[in-house]
């Protein structure tokens, strides 16, 4: 791909019940133009994400016009983006395919997103609109099928009510896989353990509390086997970045620039099997790089829950089927081994507004390959992968992005 990353910005993830759905945007973006060095008049497109609004806030159709007005920026064109949790990794892979095109020089991506409220119902409403809400029975029949992989019965009870859908979900998929592989609740609950860890040295990061194992075992239950810092949470929050062609990151003077190697956008299909949408992008992005899993230096991955990081190492090819547990046990993805993952914090511990999470996942790698993360920052970072699904159709995700940027020596 002929596509870099020239600035990057983001808030702090977390609650913010005094700042605005615009207004989250506007700090991003204005962090990520400065850090690019450019004007606001030289951005030619904008690719604006965010995917609950409509739900929660009532702002549906334009957010994208309506934080970039704030800020000054009209007359371009603006594409507004909602795909579930990959809403700003997809506007990523779009604003980087057209960049690579030669349509634009200049392209802005920002993923916004406010998913705290008063009323509880409308933050579930938004995650239960990412499955077919037309076919309630075809939700249900995922449930019973991963229920019969886990040898459960189905709760549904309090599914979108003390609790989002998903995380009744990743209950079965984790039991799954404790069933077929004889992962333990340590190895899932190590998981938070780490990405704590990580979180601990984000300052950007919605929970800043390195925990222990007992702390997390010990902490509420949501449903078997996970316990509340087991689940990622709700979060307002907002990531931008400013993606360029080559010709316009010589004219800035970009040293050692981040390139973007790969990035690789599929929807889900009737999986059979041990099929995986996750593993078809993996593969679709490391053959459009050039690379393997061996070549990482670093991976954000899509941790909605702990089991989720897991059973991602698979698919991912960061490990042998059904040894992900193994990973956590020995370090190998803490930082500092082999292969770190979800040095941010992750979605656990970073945060997870929905619509911002992907475009933060390519902060994270952007700035990690750039040398600028401080008391997280991988040693001679040079290849970083991010993963980002959203949405639930049959028995897979319904979108999913994986991308992989290089440094440029």
């Amino acid at each position: 791909m002929n596509a870099y990353i020239a600035g990057v910005g983001m808030t702090r993830f977390g609650k913010h019940l005094d700042s605005t759905l615009k207004g989250l945007a506007g700090e991003a973006i204005c962090e990520a133009i400065e850090d690019a060095g450019i004007g606001r008049n030289e951005i030619e497109v904008a690719y604006m994400a965010n995917a609950a609004g409509g739900v929660v806030q009532g702002q549906e159709m334009i957010s994208g016009q309506v934080a970039l007005r704030e800020l000054g920026i009209g007359r371009i064109p603006v594409i507004n983006l909602e795909n579930a949790c990959a809403s700003s990794s997809t506007a990523f892979h779009q604003a980087c395919a057209m960049v690579s095109l030669g349509v634009y020089d200049v392209a802005l991506v920002c993923g916004f997103e406010k998913l705290f409220h008063e009323d509880k119902r409308r933050t579930f409403a938004a995650f239960d609109g990412a499955v077919d809400t037309e076919n309630a029975a075809g939700l249900a029949g995922t449930l019973e099928i991963l229920a019969a992989k886990a040898g459960e019965a189905v709760d549904f009870e309090n599914a979108g009510k003390t609790r989002s859908v998903f995380m009744d979900i990743y209950s079965l998929l984790a039991k799954a896989h404790m069933k077929q592989f004889g992962t333990t609740r340590e190895q899932f609950a190590g998981v938070t353990v780490k990405n704590s860890f990580h979180g601990s040295m984000n300052p950007r990061a919605q929970f800043q509390q390195a925990m222990s194992l007992e702390e997390v075992l010990a902490a509420r239950e949501i449903i078997d086997p996970l316990t509340l810092p087991m689940c990622s949470p709700i979060g307002d929050g907002a990531a931008a970045l400013v993606i360029v062609s080559q010709r316009k990151a010589r004219q800035l003077g970009l040293t050692k620039p981040v390139r973007v190697l790969a990035s690789a956008l599929v929807s889900g299909w009737d999986v059979e099997g041990d099929e995986s949408v996750g593993a078809y992008a993996a593969q679709q992005a490391y053959e459009a790089a050039g690379v393997g899993p061996k070549a990482l230096s670093l991976v954000e991955l899509h941790d909605a829950s702990a089991p989720s990081e897991v059973i991602a190492y698979d698919y991912l090819g960061l490990c042998e089927k059904g040894q992900g547990g193994r990973l956590i046990e020995d370090g190998s993805t803490r930082l500092g081994g082999r292969i770190p993952v979800n040095v941010s914090g992750g979605l656990l511990r970073k945060g997870h507004p929905i619509g911002a999470s992907g475009a933060a996942q390519i902060v994270e790698i952007s700035e990690q390959l750039m040398g600028r993360s401080n008391q997280r920052q991988v040693a001679d970072a040079r290849i970083g992968l991010a993963h980002n699904g959203g949405g639930l159709i049959g028995l897979d995700a319904a979108a999913t992005v994986v991308s992989i940027l290089g440094r440029e020596d």
